[in-house]
């Protein structure tokens, strides 16, 4: 882009005096020594100005100059009020945090003129240092010497009619990208904000704070004309300096997300997964789910999804296998509760296929025959009491104890009693299921912004998870999920789990095609099969 075409922050740019003082320091050539800086910001600054000689006339400008001090400065030229209005410009608009001038050799007067040499060292915003090397005349005026003035005793390069400014930023350019390069955010002169057709409501805080903790090396002070045109870039630079930060998220799963769930009357959540490397896709909830941290850190009862993690337990424990011969009656009483199905009796089938039917009986026995901690450990071994710090997002998995009771196991076991889990820990269970070991979820590509395990966990065999595979596939293909066949090859669970008096009930399905693991989750659906349309809704909207 040429220097034309930029767009810039001009910083200050007023000509009022700005009263800053700082530590001016003076190096004299020749036989003087350089002036001690004072430990009185108030002795800097020049008393008078008097100058029977060029060196001292060069010395005291300096010393004002350096100082902030634009009325005396001025008075020590032969321009007052020319020079008055540059230099206040120049500190107003560079906003130093520090300046050192150093006087160099003085030469010899010729006549009413003598010639100084200076380098004059500003240290800007972060602490960039920019040095410069120039001369000034210095010419006899009556009895007393001044500066000469003209633009370049501020800057060499500097002519008339010209000043500095401070350049931040070229055009916009993107501040945060999706894992295809697409940008999410992007930063300028009016700070970041969302890219067009890129749309992370939820996440919109954490991505625009990471922005804001990336220190950018755009920044330069350009010599510019009276139109604010630039001319030449004289220190530091303002293109390519802003490397973008890569997410993980995808903007096209996200749009096909955020446009299932937009399309739902209820309250409706969608998270998305990457499997093979953690990856977080997308994260999107519709207005009816509000603005809050639902998707990412809401706890609720995961309903009969939660028995991936049953299954899970019974295989490990050796008190089933896939195609046990196991009953699935309309009821069950198990110990002092009951059970029962919705509206279906199986008579005794395969385990396999009372999991893609989602009998509550059987899987309600199966969690009554495990250990106490039986249940936990296989939730563990999916992520759902594991604890992330992701940088930018809170996270909660989930939260699933050893029962306290055989009464509170058999509900356990099919996802209700004191069982806890977020769509977020339900989209990592899936994605532990689709990619065979623990899964770290992550936003950023970048090292620095790395997710830090605070709770670690170690999948199920890797046996166990190909029986799991399998009878999530059979969900799919001939149970609960049916609505997803025409999807490619899904596998998943659904779930319906009561909540509050029992009266109304969540909505769940949660699973995984190919690398992208997801969950629908329906706040006070009543049913599954909302969520499963919308799953179905959500895949054909992504490419």
């Amino acid at each position: 882009m040429s220097p034309a075409g930029r767009r810039r922050v001009l910083i200050g740019g007023a000509v009022a005096v700005v009263a800053i003082v700082v530590a001016a320091v003076v190096l004299l050539s020749g036989g003087d020594p350089a002036p001690a800086a004072s430990s009185h910001p108030e002795e800097t600054t020049v008393s008078g100005v008097q100058a029977s000689d060029p060196a001292s006339a060069a010395k005291q400008y300096l010393r004002a100059f350096a100082s902030g001090d634009a009325d005396t400065a001025s008075r020590l030229t032969d321009d007052p009020p020319g020079s008055a209005a540059v230099l206040r410009d120049a500190w107003s608009t560079l906003k130093p945090a520090g300046v050192r001038a150093e006087l160099g050799p003085v030469g010899a007067a010729t006549g009413p003129k003598a010639t100084a040499a200076y380098t004059t060292t500003w240290t800007l915003a972060a602490g960039r240092v920019w040095s410069y090397d120039g001369t000034f005349d210095v010419v006899r005026s009556g009895s007393q010497w001044r500066v000469h003035w003209t633009p370049a005793v501020l800057e060499p390069k500097l002519e008339a009619g010209q000043r500095l400014v401070v350049a931040t930023a070229a055009a916009e350019a993107p501040a945060v990208i999706d894992r295809d390069g697409k940008p999410i955010l992007v930063t300028g002169p009016g700070g970041p904000h969302a890219a067009g057709g890129a749309a992370f409501p939820l996440l919109s805080s954490a991505l625009t704070g990471q922005v804001h903790a990336s220190a950018s090396d755009s920044f330069a002070v350009e010599r510019v004309d009276t139109s604010g045109r630039s001319l030449e870039t004289l220190f530091g630079k303002t293109t390519g300096g802003f490397e973008a930060l890569k997410s993980t998220l995808s903007v096209g799963v996200q749009s096909a997300a955020q446009s299932a769930v937009d399309s739902f009357g209820g309250k409706a959540v969608i998270v998305a997964i990457q499997p093979s490397n953690g990856g977080i896709l997308a994260v999107a909830q519709n207005a009816g789910a509000g603005t809050g941290p639902s998707a990412l850190s809401g706890l609720y009862a995961p309903g009969s999804t939660f028995k991936i993690a049953t299954a899970t337990a019974a295989l490990e424990a050796g008190t089933a296998t896939p195609d046990a011969a196991l009953p699935c009656p309309l009821t069950a009483r198990i110990g002092t509760r009951t059970l029962s199905n919705e509206d279906f009796d199986l008579g005794t089938v395969p385990m396999h296929r009372a999991f893609a039917k989602s009998c509550n009986t059987t899987f309600g026995t199966l969690a009554s025959q495990l250990p106490a901690d039986g249940l936990a450990n296989a939730a563990t071994q999916f992520g759902l009491n594991a604890d992330f710090d992701i940088p930018g997002i809170a996270t909660e998995t989930g939260e699933v104890v050893p029962a306290q009771g055989a009464d509170e196991q058999v509900e356990d076991g099919i996802g209700q009693g004191t069982v806890q889990v977020s769509p977020f820990g339900e989209a990592l269970m899936a994605a532990t299921v689709a990619a065979g070991r623990a899964v770290t979820p992550r936003l950023w590509t970048d090292p620095d912004r790395a997710t830090k395990v605070s709770t670690r966990y170690s999948a199920p065999p890797a046996g166990v998870l190909a029986s799991v595979r399998s009878m999530m596939r059979e969900v799919v293909t001939g149970g609960t999920a049916t609505g997803l066949a025409r999807s490619g090859t899904v596998f998943g669970k659904t779930g319906t789990a009561q909540f509050g008096s029992g009266a109304e009930a969540h909505g769940w399905f949660t699973g995984y095609r190919g690398d992208l693991a997801f969950v629908v989750f329906l706040e006070g659906a009543n049913d599954s099969g909302p969520a499963v349309t919308l799953g179905a809704k959500f895949l054909a909207g992504v490419k």
